[in-house]
């Protein structure tokens, strides 16, 4: 059983910044497969974010391209993302997850996965 745990969550004004965590358990080695960060709202869908793959290549939603940053630390085990000019609407509870594969599937983005995080609040005020 893979567990995912992230940290950096909290509050800040718009234009501010955060860095959220995803640290891995179990055994489960990063580098090896995909993974990707995703947010729901209250109200809404669970959406796609950033993912990142075995190599590196990263993918991320139309709404963050230029803000948001995916990144990993295959010594440390996890994976971030870096949140600049945070705006209210990027208010969610944020997850990360990952698929058993070395590349992300087209489907991952649309919120499937195979193990999830528990999730981490990001609040944003104007």
């Amino acid at each position: 059983q893979v567990q995912l745990v992230e940290s950096g969550g909290g509050s800040v004004q718009a234009g501010g910044s955060l860095r959220l965590s995803c640290a891995a358990f179990s055994g489960y080695t990063y580098s090896n497969y995909c993974m990707g960060w995703f947010r729901q709202a209250p109200g809404k869908e669970r959406e796609g974010v950033a993912t990142i793959e075995r190599d590196g290549t990263t993918n991320y939603a139309d709404s963050v391209k230029g803000r948001f940053t995916i990144s990993k630390d295959n010594r440390k085990n996890t994976v971030y993302l870096q949140m600049n000019s945070l705006k209210p609407e990027d208010t969610a509870t944020y997850y990360c997850a990952t698929v058993l594969f070395d590349q992300c599937p087209n489907w991952f983005f649309g919120g499937r996965a195979t193990y999830w995080g528990q999730g981490t609040q990001v609040t944003v005020s104007s």
